[in-house]
């Protein structure tokens, strides 16, 4: 498969300011959008072009609708600052023809509807022309009102505020199959809310120890079976994959199934637990299977068979040797997402320099591609692979590990859930990238 550039969004300002760093990215179970947040609290969404469906196809998407999701709180009890920061937003499937979408911040999960307006209602017995309701007593005649068209809006409304459930940060919320309900994970729980409720969730996994003392592990990332409303799974920072059923107990303190890979003990260093930590798991879309992101791995599981991942995919084996320099600056501490492509064929997760690489299952292949300035500057030219190498001697295309900014990463990314269209977020700028044609 050829993948070529179609657009970038954002600036391409040698200065990024904090707020403008993008921190998730998600399509709708369609397509036709998809949604941006970032650490200032806002979300972006784009719409595609109705001219990109036909040919030549293009990945064209503009900005739909922006609205400021988080506003920056503080905790008076703990004295703690709350950051805006979008951490997550999952789509909802749409029952009519407003949109609906979760997202969240380190503490509070907001339900908003996306709605388009064409048309303004006229005549109101009510309310005078400018909105301000109208003396009773001067109401003589009753009116029927009329709609009349107007320019078209689209509006963002919020409709429910899930708050103070967790008392440490949310990393995850994930939709149900049920559509009625969702989960939340912080470093310790997990809740279980119903869409309908903000004054009332459930507590279905709690790890959290008598003595803080003894805590060994924490939650990582949660996520429901795209099928089966009562399973659901959740990685831990010792490198589990723990899937629970919520038909066996209210609170899912046992686990259905432990996936975790034997431990090399060759291999083992300072380094094992951190860079085993999971960041990221999702479940493939016929439910059958499911990745999960390591630092160095994506690891691609059976749910029939928990004893070990069925194929590893190497993302930067290169840099195991550099465990030590990533440590000292913290970079060996990020969090790479992965996601599946819309046939489940080929899976996608982020590294250092904005590259981001692509593995087939079916041939069991994989490429590496950058997310640059130097590819807008191309056009729709197709995307080169990138080598790079840990040795003194290189071939001509390739890059040395030395060379590698690890200040540009690309943590955050989306594949379109029926086309072969990625969506990469590269610090404040959102690359979109079509498989040539």
């Amino acid at each position: 498969m050829q993948w070529s550039f179609a657009q970038v969004k954002g600036t391409i300002d040698d200065e990024v300011t904090e707020a403008d760093i993008i921190s998730t990215v998600e399509f709708n179970q369609t397509g036709e959008l998809l949604a941006t947040g970032d650490k200032g609290g806002r979300v972006v969404i784009f719409q595609r072009e109705a001219t990109s469906k036909k040919p030549p196809y293009r990945a064209e998407y503009n900005v739909y609708s922006t609205f400021q999701s988080h506003e920056p709180e503080f905790d008076y009890l703990k004295s703690l600052e709350i950051e805006e920061k979008i951490n997550k937003i999952r789509w909802l499937k749409r029952p009519n023809s407003a949109h609906f979408l979760l997202s969240t911040n380190d503490k509070t999960i907001k339900l908003w509807k996306v709605a388009e307006r064409q048309f303004r209602a006229d005549g109101l017995n009510c309310y005078d022309e400018s909105g301000l309701p109208r003396d009773p007593r001067n109401i003589t005649k009753l009116h029927v009102p009329v709609l009349r068209p107007m320019e078209l809006t689209v509006e963002a409304s919020l409709k429910r505020v899930f708050a103070n459930a967790h008392t440490y940060h949310i990393n995850s919320i994930s939709c149900n199959s049920d559509d009625e309900t969702y989960l939340s994970a912080d470093d310790l729980r997990i809740n279980y809310w119903n869409l309908s409720r903000t004054d009332q969730s459930f507590n279905v996994v709690d790890i959290k120890p008598a003595n803080m003392e003894e805590l060994v592990e924490v939650i990582t990332c949660a996520e429901f079976h795209p099928r089966n409303c009562n399973i659901f799974i959740y990685s831990s920072s010792k490198g589990t994959l723990k899937l629970c059923d919520m038909r066996a107990a209210a609170l899912c303190d046992k686990h259905a199934k432990l996936f975790e890979e034997p431990e090399d003990v060759n291999n083992r260093s300072f380094f094992s637990e951190i860079i085993a930590s999971i960041s990221d798991v999702k479940f493939s879309h016929n439910g059958r299977y499911m990745i999960s992101r390591d630092y160095l791995t994506v690891k691609f599981w059976d749910l029939h068979m928990d004893s070990k991942p069925v194929e590893t995919f190497y993302v930067h084996e290169y840099l195991r040797n550099r465990l030590c320099s990533l440590y000292e600056n913290d970079c060996i501490f990020d969090k790479f997402e992965c996601c599946w492509s819309g046939d489940d064929s080929g899976i996608m997760t982020g590294s250092y320099n904005n590259f981001f690489r692509l593995f087939d299952r079916n041939s069991l292949r994989d490429n590496c591609f950058e997310a640059s300035r130097e590819v807008t500057l191309k056009g729709k030219s197709l995307l080169k692979p990138k080598h790079v190498s840990s040795s003194n001697r290189r071939k001509k295309d390739e890059i040395g590990v030395e060379s590698l900014d690890f200040n540009k990463k690309i943590l955050h990314a989306a594949w379109h859930p029926s086309e072969n269209i990625l969506a990469v977020a590269a610090t404040n700028n959102l690359y979109l990238f079509q498989e040539k044609r």
